[in-house]
């Protein structure tokens, strides 16, 4: 089952069930995640991004290879950072390439939805706490990141965190083929099964730190193959099982 959050025709904001070409209500919220009543086709309405969530818990280093591209040592732990929610935007919307910044990079990532709350729970637990799964960007200053020394700055402008196209409920999160594709050309090619830590065991180390809510969103790292973006780009993140997130990249004036 597909979870997306659409605008109808006369403006409201719905979240909604997606069940082949067809919309339906999701009345129960997303802990109990049932269709309702039906409300049209999704040719009928525009998708937006799949949740608003309360917060973004990001994973740094997640997998092997990312990590010795950047010539980085294997983590012990997750590294995990926030992304405000004032990051996300939808399929469809643009990257706006900051002024403060002379790089800016794509980073595909598969991204977890938490569906009720999470607070100290065991990795064999996570399954009943998660609703599902989407194609995130953590698009990020690459370098405002080894300017700061920190992540928040580079990780945080408005536009930064594309994520959809709609949260797919029945997956596996272990071996899945992510890629992203700039211009049409595959420049990101990997597994999830090449996590370092498994979404079980993130969503339990995150959950011994912080509580977790519905739509909480936790992307969980990216493979190797990081690279620049440019004004008229558009950058594509694939996932099996999910689908594609499209977004084109702007420039604000410096």
């Amino acid at each position: 089952m597909r979870i997306v959050r659409v605008k109808a025709p006369d403006e409201r904001i719905i979240q909604a069930v997606l069940l082949g070409e067809e919309v339906y209500l999701l009345p129960s919220g997303l802990e109990v995640p049932e269709p309702g009543e039906r409300i049209g086709k999704i040719k009928d309405f525009k998708l937006l991004a799949p949740v608003v969530p309360q917060k973004i818990i990001a994973v740094g280093l997640n997998y092997k290879d990312h990590a010795e591209e950047l010539n980085l040592p294997i983590p012990k732990e997750p590294i995990i950072f926030l992304k405000p929610p004032s990051a996300v935007i939808g399929p469809g919307e643009p990257i706006i390439l900051p002024a403060q910044s002379n790089r800016v990079d794509y980073e595909a990532e598969l991204a977890v939805v938490i569906k009720k709350r999470a607070k100290n729970i065991k990795p064999e637990q996570a399954k009943e706490y998660i609703l599902g799964y989407t194609c995130f960007n953590d698009v990020t200053a690459r370098d405002l990141q080894a300017k700061d020394g920190q992540w928040s700055r580079a990780k945080s402008f408005d536009t930064f965190a594309p994520l959809g196209p709609w949260i797919e409920t029945e997956l596996e999160p272990g071996n899945l083929k992510i890629q992203a594709l700039l211009n049409g050309k595959v420049v990101q090619d990997s597994s999830t099964s090449n996590l370092i830590f498994s979404v079980p065991e993130l969503v339990s180390f995150i959950s011994q730190i912080m509580s977790l809510f519905p739509g909480d969103v936790i992307a969980t790292g990216t493979p190797s193959g990081i690279g620049p973006l440019s004004a008229g780009d558009e950058i594509i993140i694939r996932i099996q099982g999910i689908g594609e997130l499209r977004n084109s990249v702007q420039s604000l004036a410096r």
